[in-house]
């Protein structure tokens, strides 16, 4: 009499393939565009550091709208889902060619807002919507169902993100326009990724009534959905500093610009091989223990990378591989967390999930909206030779800073009391 379930339940975990994959092409197209494109955007064609961030920091106040809105789009058209994911894909895909693979037929850096606008609003809503419909592939997967898809969906993520960060250093040594092999490269995987999830896509009916302004106050009316979003903001923050200026800090603090995709690689690795582990214990331990733990090794992290200066590689190795674990933590854990309080409180998911997208992206906008700036103010200049006040300058905001965000996002967390069924 058991067996019906038992294959019910492998057959559905069987299908988390194309979850992965998907992902991993979402996750490309995120963190690794703050990690090359300022870079990319102030060594080939010359923009300020100063005006990037201030830039980037605009554009993310277009999420404040949009991303809820995107939300509630996602979850009132649900009929129309699949077509509105595969038109999202292509806009995607064309995007980050734009960004990468062509040169900029106006000022650079109005092209790279107008790019990132129209690439960050396919991102959004396919974000919002994998999310979302996550949520009932968790339950059709049973008990434990949103740790185990979250520990393939973000294992994807992180190998995702891997590819993405190390393509443009790889590349560089076959492609005269190593960018611009990334980006086409994307493209196809893009593509690729939308074919194998085509049948992956709720087409139940459109729930009826219900507003966008109503489903948001469902979900912040709710202490515990408003205190994880707030985590999600406290904690996304040190991840982002560290990823604005990752590439700064190889080359200029350490002397290394040669190491920086070595480095990354490394670092989403660590992040892509723990994630299973950091599943696994929190199906035994419980998911708030076990990212408390996370969340230490990432502090202890940042002390040791605060000491560190020219020639350190070994022990900026070894940092690597500690932060990278400790965010395979924060991306398989957190996410799951808000999940399963968003199937206690509001089942159809996609307007939390909107929110979800909106501070998890404000995190990275805050981050360079203030270090890029600063950094400029302390006088530092990418790609030459800068004093000891600028390069003190880029370890604080690099190393300091994050390791007090990281601070404040434990304690709020270990303030957080939430039982393994998300109430």
């Amino acid at each position: 009499m058991m067996a019906a379930p038992a294959l019910t339940t492998a057959a559905a975990r069987a299908g988390l393939a194309p979850w992965a994959l998907f992902a991993g092409v979402i996750a490309a197209a995120g963190l690794p565009i703050y990690i090359h494109a300022p870079k990319f955007y102030v060594d080939t064609y010359g923009v300020g550091l100063g005006a990037l961030g201030v830039m980037l920091f605009a554009l993310r106040l277009i999420d404040v709208v949009q991303d809820p809105l995107l939300g509630w789009l996602s979850e009132r058209a649900v009929a129309w889902r699949g077509a509105l994911v595969a038109g999202s894909i292509l806009l995607m895909a064309v995007s980050m060619v734009g960004l990468f693979a062509v040169t900029p037929p106006i000022a650079p850096l109005w092209w790279f807002a107008l790019v990132l606008t129209v690439l960050f609003s396919a991102f959004s809503f396919l974000t919002i919507t994998f999310y979302a419909e996550g949520v009932r592939k968790a339950v059709e997967l049973g008990e434990g169902g949103h740790v185990r898809l979250a520990g393939w969906r973000e294992t994807g993520s992180l190998v995702g993100v891997s590819l993405a960060a190390l393509a443009p250093t790889v590349l560089g040594f076959v492609m005269a326009e190593p960018f611009a092999g990334f980006a086409l490269g994307f493209a196809v995987a893009a593509l690729a990724a939308g074919w194998a999830m085509r049948r992956e896509w709720s087409v139940r009916a459109v729930a009826p009534g219900g507003t966008a302004v109503a489903g948001f106050r469902t979900v912040l009316a709710d202490g515990l959905a408003r205190r994880l979003l707030w985590l999600a903001l406290i904690n996304a923050l040190p991840v982002a500093v560290t990823s604005t200026l990752f590439l700064f800090f190889v080359e200029s603090r350490l002397g290394a610009p040669e190491l920086a995709g070595p480095y990354l690689l490394l670092f989403f690795l660590s992040a892509a091989v723990t994630s299973g582990g950091w599943s696994a214990l929190a199906l035994h331990h419980g998911a708030r223990q076990v990212l408390l733990a996370g969340m230490g090794l990432a502090i202890v992290s940042f002390v040791f990378a605060a000491g560190l200066g020219t020639g350190d590689l070994w022990a900026f190795a070894a940092i690597c591989v500690a932060s990278g674990a400790a965010l395979g933590a924060d991306m398989t854990l957190l996410p799951a967390m808000f999940a399963r309080r968003m199937a206690v409180i509001a089942p159809g998911a996609a307007l939390g999930f909107g929110l979800w997208g909106l501070v998890s992206k404000l995190s990275l906008a805050l981050a360079a909206a203030t270090v890029l700036p600063l950094l400029q103010a302390a006088g530092f200049v990418s790609g030459q030779t800068n004093g000891p006040e600028a390069l003190w300058a880029l370890t604080l905001a690099y190393a300091v800073v994050p390791c007090v965000l990281k601070l404040a996002a434990l304690a709020l967390l270990a303030a957080t009391p939430m039982s393994e069924e998300g109430r």
